[in-house]
């Protein structure tokens, strides 16, 4: 598992970088704000929908503040994943760093 600050994620997603973007929060969190082209996957239910990911496609994990993500990056990691990276600081950081406009909760 890696590690990619927003700013990262910014740059590699306008230079056109095809990523999967996964959403780890819970359905509430999600509705607050939505990184567009994400696909949310809650952590609740990672175990019983593991299945639907493509093991071979370049895979953003995110969640709030980039706790949740990090350990659902790790558990990727070990099921043989190739590219997982951990957005650092959520879309809490995100929001400061890169998109103010969007929502802080």
């Amino acid at each position: 598992m890696h590690s990619l600050r927003p700013t990262e994620l910014k740059a590699r997603l306008e230079a056109g970088e095809k990523l999967v973007l996964l959403d780890v929060r819970e359905p509430e969190e999600h509705a607050l704000g939505v990184l567009p082209g994400s696909t949310l996957l809650p952590l609740s239910e990672l175990s019983l929908r593991v299945q639907e990911l493509d093991p071979e496609a370049p895979t953003v994990c995110i969640c709030h503040h980039g706790v949740r993500s990090a350990s659902v990056a790790s558990a990727l990691d070990r099921l043989g994943f190739e590219s997982v990276w951990n957005l650092v600081g959520g879309v809490e950081r995100w929001s400061r760093e890169v998109d103010p406009s969007f929502p802080r909760y």
